[in-house]
């Protein structure tokens, strides 16, 4: 068996941020049992290799299957000693799965992470430290903060709830002694995270917490910046609004899931919700958090979609202004309601045709928006340095999904640090991305 390490195991994430933390406290656990991880290497080496694996809409199940194929073959020929899988798509099809790839040796569900270590080391073993502890594969200045999983919603479109289950929350005071931990090890910007913000606490304490939870997060000294994903627009805890109004440490963002404004495409889709009352979530939003950053993801070719449906939300986002926005083309789910009681009637390209349109109509939206912040002076956190620039974000962007801001490099300037906030001016906008010079160190 050449070319391969021993002692060293591939880890490759696929999917959202709340697999990347499922792979991190893997990683943690692996490490202190006695083996060297390698997070998504470009050239993995290593005799094991653990694939986990996103299983959300039909590309991401592909993604994970060719990766999947992509290391069977390495073990064919000799360059791999183990491989596992888990994940999303493994939990969904572990009964499917084996029959179909048989070089993977073991099959694991999302949530067995010491059923792995356990196997790779081949003898019980119990959690070493705490659970959330984790090995960050992030800068070191920024993690995510998983606060729940699962989900109780149930749209018509989404296999969520089929591969997490219920909605659980987890208990306010072990989050908080996870931000503790993460501030220990470096971490000044946390991204909470979880499948919907919006119900966290119902499970555990028969009422929203969430905003009692940032309102604690935001008084942890060495707390910098904490940012929202992924709340839900029915039922909003509105209690959350005047907590991110009075500290300036909780980002003035907000990741809001809309899918779509139609009350018809809003009913098909089981969302819950009218426009109006949609419409009314985020004016308030906006009126009780001045100078918020919306996100929100649409979702377009839904089974019953009509052109004039689509029409609608074309005018409804030109109208709405949203700050960042992303959209996906429907992707029929086996188990799902759409897929049990609709037809998938709209032709991919035709999909695909609407997915484009709304992204151009954000683009000109975006670049609107970001020359109106030419002139002004934001705080930016340095994520990375290029040859020719330093690469940050202000409180407005999330990272990797969201706009970035570029300082060009002096051949005397003043040398960035990663994980440190500067004053900025932002001198130049595109459509998705700043530039700026420092003004000072914060």
């Amino acid at each position: 068996m050449e070319d391969m390490r021993k002692g060293e195991i591939d880890i490759i994430t696929l999917g959202c941020s709340k697999n990347l933390v499922d792979a991190e406290r893997l990683m943690r656990q692996l490490e202190l049992a006695g083996y060297r991880c390698v997070h998504d290497s470009a050239t993995p080496k290593g005799e094991i290799a653990i694939i986990n694996t996103c299983g959300f809409i039909g590309d991401a199940k592909e993604e994970s299957i060719d990766i999947i194929l992509q290391f069977a073959e390495r073990k064919t020929k000799g360059k791999l000693r183990k491989l596992y899988v888990m994940g999303c798509l493994s939990q969904r099809y572990r009964e499917e799965l084996p029959g179909e790839i048989p070089e993977v040796d073991k099959w694991f569900g999302k949530f067995d992470y010491m059923g792995i270590v356990n196997e790779v080391k081949g003898e019980r073993l119990e959690v070493k430290g705490k659970d959330y502890e984790r090995k960050l594969t992030t800068p070191k200045h920024y993690a995510y903060l998983k606060i729940a999983e699962g989900c109780n919603r149930y749209c018509s479109y989404c296999a969520i709830p089929l591969i997490t289950g219920k909605f659980t929350s987890r208990p306010k005071e072990e989050i908080l002694d996870e931000v503790r931990w993460l501030v220990g090890e470096g971490v000044k910007e946390f991204n909470v995270i979880a499948q919907d913000l919006s119900s966290y606490g119902l499970d555990l304490y028969g009422e929203h917490r969430l905003a009692q939870l940032v309102d604690e997060m935001a008084q942890i000294e060495g707390v910098e910046w904490i940012r929202l994903h992924y709340t839900y627009p029915t039922n909003f805890p509105y209690d959350l609004l005047p907590v991110m109004a009075k500290h300036k440490n909780v980002c003035k963002y907000m990741d809001i899931a809309l899918q779509h404004c139609s009350d018809n495409m809003l009913k098909k889709m089981h969302r819950h919700i009218t426009r109006e009352e949609q419409d009314a979530v985020i004016a308030r939003i906006r009126r009780e958090v001045p100078g918020i950053c919306i996100r929100t993801t649409l979702l377009v070719g839904h089974p019953g979609e009509t052109e004039e449906d689509f029409n609608e939300l074309c005018e409804w986002v030109k109208t709405m202004r949203f700050e960042r926005l992303g959209a996906f083309a429907y992707s029929e789910e086996e188990g799902t309601f759409a897929a049990n009681h609709y037809k998938d009637d709209i032709p991919q390209e035709e999909k695909e045709r609407r997915v484009d349109t709304l992204m151009a109509i954000q683009q000109s939206i975006s670049s609107e928006i970001l020359s109106q912040m030419v002139g002004t002076t934001q705080r930016v956190v340095i994520d990375r340095e290029e040859e020719e620039y330093y690469v940050g974000r202000t409180q407005y962007d999330s990272p990797e999904v969201d706009c970035e801001v570029l300082i060009e490099k002096e051949a005397k300037g003043e040398r960035l640090e990663a994980g440190n906030y500067y004053e900025v001016t932002i001198i130049k906008s595109e459509d998705f991305d700043l530039y700026g010079v420092i003004e000072k160190t914060i």
